[in-house]
């Protein structure tokens, strides 16, 4: 074979132009797919041997050829070629370098068409796998940070005014729930990436009478896909993955966005640790929120991912183009961007500092109970329609002569309905705001620390 062949040469009649070879190897990218291109490799020798198609004792070189090439690779041992492909490709010609024609039987029964498609659902399997196991450690920090908390006050804001009070813990179980509903996604997208495609080969499956349930077993599979055309097209578990991911950064953006604000002097609810701010090179007195700024910063490109991906797939005619080679970039940035935001906020939740006095006055502000005195007007028969009429005319009032709801006495309530009576000032607190909202999901310290208990289980 000459210096220039490639496996597929024997149709062509000149060799490939080194622009073109430059251009279409993807080897910089997929080369992190050698672990799995290995165990895929060992797994169909194997079936191979067992099926009486190539001898056990080439089955056994093959094998002890890959585990060296594995080992040197994994060593930073192993040297690449710029003539390879792909990491198919390298592996495939080293291992013919060292086994001889043992090494080219290798590829019998199989493409590099559901090759890679095995490559990648190995790969993702493991790397989600790992995400759940992060995503757990941050829900864990939001449980410990929300009981840590407990029975501090905070302002709830809707459209960004001030709205209603709530436990801190609320706001930060509430990140809990979104992690949640995260982790259920994934493991859901999970059992697609679990189905094993080799033995689809290039489109139309093999005539060779290979077992594809033996490898999928081997593999740790659990089912098979049951389309050829199917499993060497198809990229929607990289697209579900992607999905997933975009949701988990959106819900750390949110939080983000929420800790850049809030430690601002305009707000001062927060403080983050020195460890994960920096500082200005010209200001110094600067304390800036990067590790906020650079997550929400980042789920800007999981989104961009997920919309390459998207465009990528969404005209490419059956079955297995070329085109399927970009989709591995935006895959690996999503992994590494999701994983490192994930790691970096479990790291800084634990070290947030949280004003106290601020939040709780701030709390009491923008007429945050003034609901509390519609709903005390309800209980008193007042129809609700009619109720927030009368108490939007008290903080209209309250507004024109500069007071609080707390400023007021009973006989200015009593100029809006005749039936206020002196209970209504118990109404105005922000614990008692806080703590009379008792339903399942409220606010109410009583209600969050059921949910703590839920969530802590027995």
């Amino acid at each position: 074979m000459k210096k220039h062949d490639k496996p597929w040469g024997g149709r062509f009649s000149e060799p490939t132009d080194r622009e073109v070879e430059a251009f279409t190897s993807s080897l910089h990218c997929d080369r992190r797919l050698y672990r799995y291109d290995i165990e895929g490799s060992i797994a169909h020798a194997r079936m191979l041997a067992r099926q009486g198609i190539i001898t056990p004792a080439e089955a056994r070189k093959i094998c002890a050829g890959l585990r060296a090439i594995l080992a040197e690779i994994g060593a930073g041992e192993f040297v690449f070629s710029p003539d390879d492909e792909d990491i198919h490709m390298a592996v495939e010609k080293a291992l013919i370098g060292r086994i001889g024609d043992a090494g080219g039987k290798l590829h019998t029964g199989r493409s590099r068409n559901d090759q890679i498609a095995l490559d990648i659902r190995l790969y993702l399997r493991e790397e989600i796998g790992q995400t759940l196991a992060l995503v757990g450690a941050l829900k864990a920090g939001f449980l410990a940070l929300a009981k840590k908390e407990l029975g501090a006050v905070l302002p709830g804001y809707t459209h960004l005014q001030k709205a209603q009070p709530v436990l801190l813990s609320h706001y930060l179980l509430a990140f809990w729930e979104m992690l949640d509903r995260d982790e259920g996604r994934l493991r859901d997208c999970l059992k697609r990436v679990n189905v094993m495609p080799l033995g689809s080969a290039a489109l139309a499956g093999t005539g060779l009478p290979l077992d594809r349930r033996w490898v999928a077993r081997l593999l740790g599979f659990k089912t098979l896909t049951a389309n050829s055309m199917d499993a060497v097209s198809d990229r929607d578990f990289i697209a579900e993955f992607i999905f997933a991911a975009s949701l988990v950064m959106m819900h750390l953006s949110r939080f983000c966005e929420d800790i850049v604000l809030w430690s601002t002097d305009e707000f001062g609810y927060v403080e983050i640790a020195d460890a994960f701010t920096t500082g200005s090179s010209i200001m110094p007195q600067k304390k800036n929120p990067d590790v906020a700024e650079l997550v929400r910063g980042k789920t800007g490109r999981v989104y961009g991912n997920l919309v390459a991906l998207l465009t990528l797939l969404k005209g490419l005619p059956m079955t297995y183009n070329r085109d399927l080679q970009e989709d591995k970039e935006p895959l690996f940035d999503t992994v590494d961007t999701l994983q490192a935001c994930l790691k970096i906020l479990a790291a800084m939740i634990g070290r947030l500092s949280f004003n106290h006095e601020r939040m709780e006055a701030g709390a009491g502000g923008g007429f945050s109970t003034a609901t509390d005195v519609a709903e005390y007007l309800v209980m008193k028969g007042v129809p609700f329609r009619e109720a927030h009429g009368i108490v939007g005319r008290i903080v209209a009032h309250c507004i024109k002569a500069k007071k609080p709801l707390t400023g007021l006495t009973l006989a200015e309530f009593r100029r809006f309905f005749r039936g206020f009576d002196k209970d209504v000032f118990g109404r105005l607190t922000v614990r008692q705001s806080v703590n009379v909202r008792k339903v399942v999901g409220g606010t109410a310290e009583q209600v969050v620390r059921e949910r703590i208990a839920e969530i802590e289980g027995p």
